[in-house]
């Protein structure tokens, strides 16, 4: 049997993801969301999208922290030479972070938030992954355009928030839903490394916590695993921002 253009696209991504080629897994998912007739994602269309650009931020994400921690400590060290010679590289992975962000951020407000209209729980994910790119973008930006970023981010992990706490048009979603649980876990860790403000994070943190605890009845046995992860994140979170013996790069994030 043959597959349509759509189901092509889909094997290549889940192909690519087995191998660990993620810009290709991408890149498979971004030619299935410009095909012609494709309204919205599927749940798993949705997650092989998230995980494939995850994967391919993550690897420049990590790659940044250490050329910034190796660029401080040769300038430390008084070796200017050497320290601009990092600088140079850090820069470059930085534009493609950036890059990646515009990229994801594109495909986001350009296609995947208006098909998803009235599909609260696609809406609250995209809106969370938006709000995702516009944090990564201030980790790595200053000024201005690290201002910009980060009301860009607040703004829509708030909307996201909203609509997932029923506030919106669309109805909400349990406390123990992972998607709502992942937007709360983000958006902290957002309030805690980017606003600098941990009594917003653990406040953030602690509510979505403990209205999980109270609410498990509602916890299904197809979300139990990923559901009771983030719980897990959120209380680890919690227990080193309230020691104040913690390092930013060891918060936990979706």
């Amino acid at each position: 049997m043959s597959l349509d253009a759509r189901q092509r696209c889909v094997f290549e991504a889940k192909l690519a993801e087995q191998a660990e080629r993620h810009d290709e897994q991408v890149k498979a998912m971004r030619a299935l969301c410009a095909l012609e007739g494709v309204d919205a994602l599927t749940t798993d269309e949705r997650n092989m999208l998230s995980v494939g650009y995850k994967n391919v931020i993550g690897a420049r994400r990590g790659s940044w922290r250490i050329l910034n921690s190796i660029e401080e400590k040769e300038r430390g060290k008084g070796h200017e030479a050497q320290a601009e010679k990092v600088r140079g590289y850090r820069t470059r992975v930085e534009k493609e972070l950036k890059d990646i962000c515009a990229d994801v951020l594109e495909v986001l407000d350009g296609r995947l938030l208006s098909k998803a209209s009235g599909d609260g729980e696609s809406v609250v994910f995209y809106l969370k992954m938006k709000a995702d790119y516009y944090r990564y973008l201030a980790e790595v930006s200053s000024g201005d355009e690290r201002e910009e970023a980060s009301k860009n981010a607040d703004e829509a992990y708030a909307e996201a928030t909203t609509m997932a706490n029923g506030k919106g048009s669309t109805d909400g979603l349990p406390p123990t839903h992972p998607v709502r649980l992942g937007l709360a876990l983000n958006h902290s860790v957002f309030h805690y490394e980017i606003g600098n403000d941990s009594t917003k994070a653990c406040e953030l943190a602690k509510t979505a916590f403990e209205e999980a605890i109270a609410d498990l009845d509602t916890l299904t046995d197809e979300s139990y695993k990923d559901s009771t992860l983030i719980m897990q994140l959120l209380r680890d979170n919690l227990t080193l921002w309230t020691s104040d013996a913690n390092d930013d790069d060891d918060d936990s994030d979706e």
